[in-house]
């Protein structure tokens, strides 16, 4: 018992350490790294908001590759982070190419881009899920007993951390999401198809994803070039 809470502490000084970092990705692009040091067998990570099918923001990832990751599973809208959100339980998949049913599109992708196993935890506060953090490998196979307790005590530290940083954020008026590329982007984007095609919210949604897959692009790129006109809509309307 004593081994366990001299271990929650120093887990608890190393994320505290990293709240100096300055601007929220800043400070979640750190934590992710920090996990991927103190957790044996994981290769990256990454840290996202989500609150509905259509919003959710990547506040930081340990690397370009996990971002990558965790941007396919909000395109596809399937993957063990959003399994984990919506069940709000710990998604532990030791090996990808035995869920090609369940995940079938972020299946082939992970495997595409070179990841074999991903664990995903939800970010929570009794019922209350705010988002996620997902721990990626290269490599097939289960985490240790251990080092699953570990990241479970490093999400609940980040969660709380999170919540103190939105507290701050909201007395002081300073902005802590990206004020680029969030899902903010795809909900106009996602406004302005519905008008356009005449379709509801949800539809014009599921049409922007799909366009997305096909084209292999993150839907967050896609809703960027809605925005700025470089695409026509008309070319959804299928």
């Amino acid at each position: 018992m004593v081994v366990e809470e001299r271990r929650r502490q120093s887990l608890l000084r190393a994320i505290a350490d990293e709240a100096g970092t300055p601007g929220q990705h800043g400070w979640a692009q750190q934590v992710c790294r920090l996990c991927v040091s103190e957790l044996a067998g994981v290769d990256a990570a990454a840290l996202t908001l989500r609150a509905t099918g259509r919003a959710q923001d990547l506040l930081g990832a340990s690397d370009e590759w996990a971002g990558r990751l965790d941007e396919q599973q909000y395109t596809l809208g399937e993957g063990p982070g959003v399994q984990a959100f919506e069940d709000g339980s710990p998604i532990l998949v030791d090996d990808l190419s035995r869920h090609e049913e369940r995940w079938p599109g972020f299946a082939d992708t992970a495997h595409a881009v070179g990841a074999a196993a991903v664990f995903a935890f939800a970010l929570r506060i009794g019922a209350i899920r705010l988002g996620t953090m997902t721990f990626y490998r290269r490599r097939a196979g289960g985490l240790a007993a251990r080092t699953v307790a570990d990241a479970t005590v490093l999400v609940d530290l980040i969660t709380l951390a999170l919540v103190e940083q939105a507290e701050h954020a909201e007395r002081t008026g300073v902005d802590w999401i990206r004020d680029t590329g969030s899902y903010q982007d795809v909900n106009v984007a996602t406004g302005i198809l519905a008008a356009r095609l005449s379709i509801s919210l949800d539809e014009a949604f599921l049409r922007l994803r799909a366009h997305a897959f096909r084209l292999g692009r993150p839907i967050l790129d896609l809703a960027g070039d809605i925005l700025a006109d470089r695409i026509d809509v008309d070319e959804l309307n299928e």
